[in-house]
């Protein structure tokens, strides 16, 4: 899912994202509430005719925002306390407060509000965070009030793997649409994320969608869906072009080096985005080089493309019975580009 924090992909137009045939984007619901706020919502009819997006919108609850700002909190049974980034005003945001601005958004698929920690703190703080969750993820339920409007749990546990299982027979005994396995990215390393949600996949429903939050890299996505994972949000594809960095078939660019302003060639031959067919890799040196704008526009287009034709080259190998292989393939084409090979 390309991420759309604030109603928008940072850059683009809903028009773009529709030639790239982005399916779904995610919004956020903590940011959302904060600017320009639920009123505004309920009177326009939510995010779609807002920002003129025809397709799926998953938004997610606030709790990965509110862990962000550990200073600026206070967390108790109800919910959380925070002061605006906005304006200063105090904010309290309960499960039922996210799920009635999630429904004033107009979301395709809610997300309950969770306590997200760090995934390595001690196993009691995890097992605290965990519980909360689930009296959390009970009361967002209950507090639903459109039944097309999906609603997604969120299995916690950090690295433990009984907690994990304890999470996921708990929250997989009520009716939620969907599952997401959250707190990973948040502290481990690769081996441990990439352990965790093999875990975690195989104890969730494969009947419902399951949803690896935040995560991640392109060799991220090809090991989870490998596990039986279905959807993703991050916001790497477009926070790297932001800072000049493409993904390729031949590995990771950075269009600021300096040899690319001698190169007329596209990024990435073998790419159909509008980026790579029609502008230069010297074009966009000199974009980066000036500030313009356009360059890192040019360069999310790009990304998302690539991310997007990923995710149809994957889907394509699980129908054709030949996911192993192809993702076989595709991460040892990524490694020996990207760590075997000087990058250009």
């Amino acid at each position: 899912m390309p991420v759309g924090t604030r109603a928008t992909v940072t850059g683009l137009t809903p028009d773009d994202l529709l030639t790239l045939d982005a399916p779904i984007i995610l919004a956020n619901t903590y940011h959302l509430l904060l600017r320009p706020g639920i009123e505004l919502f309920r009177r326009v009819g939510g995010i779609h005719p807002f920002m003129r997006w025809p397709r799926a919108v998953l938004t997610d609850s606030g709790g990965y925002q509110i862990f962000s700002l550990p200073t600026e909190r206070t967390l108790t049974e109800k919910g959380a306390r925070f002061r605006s980034y906005v304006d200063g005003r105090i904010h309290h945001l309960t499960p039922e407060g996210s799920i009635e601005m999630q429904t004033a958004i107009g979301s395709d698929i809610m997300m309950v509000l969770d306590e997200c920690i760090n995934a390595t703190v001690d196993e009691a703080a995890v097992r605290a965070a965990m519980e909360r969750t689930h009296r959390w993820a009970l009361r967002s339920l209950a507090a639903r009030t459109n039944p097309a409007q999906a609603l997604f749990a969120i299995v916690q546990g950090g690295l433990v793997r009984a907690l994990r299982e304890q999470s996921a027979r708990f929250l997989t005994d009520h009716p939620f649409d969907g599952f997401a396995i959250g707190g990973l990215a948040v502290g481990d390393t690769r081996a441990q994320r990439e352990d965790m949600t093999a875990f975690a996949a195989g104890l969730l429903p494969a009947a419902t969608p399951r949803y690896l939050m935040g995560v991640g890299t392109p060799p991220d996505l090809l090991h989870a869906i490998g596990c039986g994972i279905d959807m993703f949000d991050c916001v790497i594809p477009t926070h790297l072009a932001w800072q000049g960095t493409a993904f390729t078939s031949t590995g990771r660019v950075r269009v600021t080096r300096g040899e690319n302003g001698l190169r007329d060639d596209a990024l990435d031959a073998l790419c159909a985005c509008s980026t790579c067919r029609g502008f230069g890799r010297s074009y966009l040196h000199h974009l980066f080089k000036c500030s313009e704008p356009l360059g890192p526009r040019l360069l999310s287009v790009h990304n998302l493309h690539y991310y997007l034709q990923l995710m149809r080259e994957a889907r394509a190998a699980i129908d054709a019975g030949s996911y192993g292989s192809f993702a076989r393939d595709k991460l040892a084409q990524i490694d020996r580009h990207e760590h075997g090979e000087v990058r250009a």
